[in-house]
């Protein structure tokens, strides 16, 4: 078993999620710790107008934001989120949980893969990419 940045870089379905990552100085971190990430596929990314990512990634602050927002502190399973009604990310926003353990949805994406077990966790995919509101606010897809 691997950690979560290193099992996710064996994903070929999640290369713009680590590629965000390490854009945003975040990959170093998946490497320890406990955490849960939400991780986007490269499909999800694709809903973004050109302009909207490049606007994302030249500035780091808001990119760092975006990536927090999608990792969770501690481990946690689909069948264990399905039970809360939010929770509060690593950027300090709260994503919206709603669903059964088997079609769980983060705000407005659904979680098509669950559960994939790392040494330092355990991440999802996910088939939208997450925004704060304070990107959301400054970001056209």
């Amino acid at each position: 078993m691997k950690s979560i940045i290193e099992t996710a870089r064996e994903d070929d379905r999640l290369s713009t999620s680590v590629a965000m990552l390490q854009a945003g100085g975040k990959a170093e971190m998946l490497q320890g710790g406990e955490y849960t990430a939400l991780f986007p596929t490269n499909e999800a990314y694709s809903d973004f107008s050109r302009e909207a990512m490049e606007s994302i990634t030249a500035d780091r602050e808001r990119l760092s934001g975006m990536i927090l927002y999608h990792v969770i502190q501690g481990k946690l399973t689909t069948h264990e989120l399905a039970q809360m009604e939010a929770i509060r990310t690593l950027q300090g926003d709260h994503l919206d949980l709603t669903g059964p353990p088997g079609a769980i949805r983060v705000n407005d994406a659904t979680v098509i893969q669950p559960d994939v077990e790392c040494t330092n966790g355990i991440y999802h995919v996910i088939d939208r990419v997450l925004l704060p509101q304070v990107v959301e606010a400054r970001v056209k897809r």
